[in-house]
């Protein structure tokens, strides 16, 4: 199979672009990620691969936190060691799930993450299925320096068409490999509750589909809607590291999915250490939403709810005086 500029990063909007921040963005604390860093050892340990246009590899927000990557494209005349962001969307996404904490610019979700970095789209946003499908593959079946495997796969990029091979190679890193996907819905979204739009790899059953919210908890215009939607993250006026060292404020469902995909990192240390085993991947997806707290809306609009980490530990905290006091 070989199809050609078929998949392609969603319509996202640049608000602002700027070389200096010094701040936990209001989406990392909007999913509570510094409440949960401590029993989480900030994802020490877990290692996300992004399928995306690559990262900006000096950026001194993200340049510890590379621990591999690849060019599946044609970018740098198909260097595949050349995995250098050239469009700004992929080092967007890194900088929300991994942003080193370091008293400067931004922090991610899972600040002591690891990231693979798949390079698969082009400067201009779009790839072929066929690199897409590889470094599925090779994520799944990816080992580290030290023996380190794939925790999670972030793809906030989409296309229309459900491609068999694709989904064979989700079904693999998922089934066969227990690696959650997630994904970014699609911005395909007209606003209407009643219509339904589906975007590939985002609608397949065996991934995490994540639309996005605003600061004010109400789902974005342009989020899509429909039946495999599992939950919501922020996703709008999103701060995270950009081209070279710059910052920028995003807006679209690729801002939410990776901040799904930095609290999977978090849980996964959270709940190994707990169970004291690894965790498949459904336990892993269990525990995830768990930590999800509804909203009104339908859903096929948010799924389970917006992800906030310490969701149960306060409600637990609330049965415990309810208990004590009535």
């Amino acid at each position: 199979m070989s199809c050609n500029n078929e998949i392609e990063l969603r319509p996202f909007l640049v608000h602002e672009v700027s070389l200096e921040k010094n701040e936990i963005p209001d989406g990392v604390q909007m999913i509570e990620a510094p409440e949960f860093w401590k029993e989480s050892d900030q994802g020490k340990g877990s290692v996300v691969a992004i399928l995306d246009t690559g990262i900006s590899r000096n950026h001194p927000d993200l340049k510890d936190q590379i621990i591999g990557g690849k060019n599946f494209t044609t970018d740098y005349k198909g260097d595949e060691t050349n995995f250098e962001d050239n469009n700004g969307h992929g080092s967007h996404v890194a900088g929300t799930i991994a942003a080193v904490l370091n008293n400067g610019g931004v922090v991610g979700v899972a600040p002591s993450t690891k990231l693979l970095i798949l390079k698969v789209l082009t400067g201009e946003g779009s790839g072929n299925y066929d690199w897409i499908i590889n470094a599925i593959k090779y994520a799944a079946d990816w080992k580290g320096p030290n023996g380190e495997t794939v925790s999670v796969m972030n793809m906030s990029l989409g296309g229309p068409q459900d491609v068999k091979e694709l989904h064979e190679a989700i079904k693999y890193a998922v089934n066969e490999k227990n690696i959650p996907i997630v994904c970014a819905a699609g911005n395909e979204g007209d606003d209407d509750m009643t219509t339904y739009e589906y975007d590939y790899p985002a609608s397949y059953n065996e991934v995490i589909s994540v639309g996005a919210v605003d600061t004010n908890y109400h789902i974005a215009p342009f989020s899509n809607i429909n039946e495999e939607v599992d939950l919501v993250a922020p996703g709008v006026d999103i701060q995270s590291t950009y081209l070279g060292s710059q910052y920028a404020k995003l807006s679209g469902t690729s801002m939410a999915s990776p901040h799904v995909a930095g609290a999977l990192a978090l849980v996964k240390v959270m709940g190994e250490r707990e169970f004291g085993r690894k965790l498949t991947e459904s336990e892993l997806y269990a525990q995830l939403i768990k930590r999800t707290v509804p909203l009104e809306y339908t859903r096929q609009a948010v799924g389970n709810g917006l992800i906030q980490l310490k969701y149960m530990d306060k409600y637990r905290e609330l049965v415990k005086f309810i208990q004590a006091n009535f």
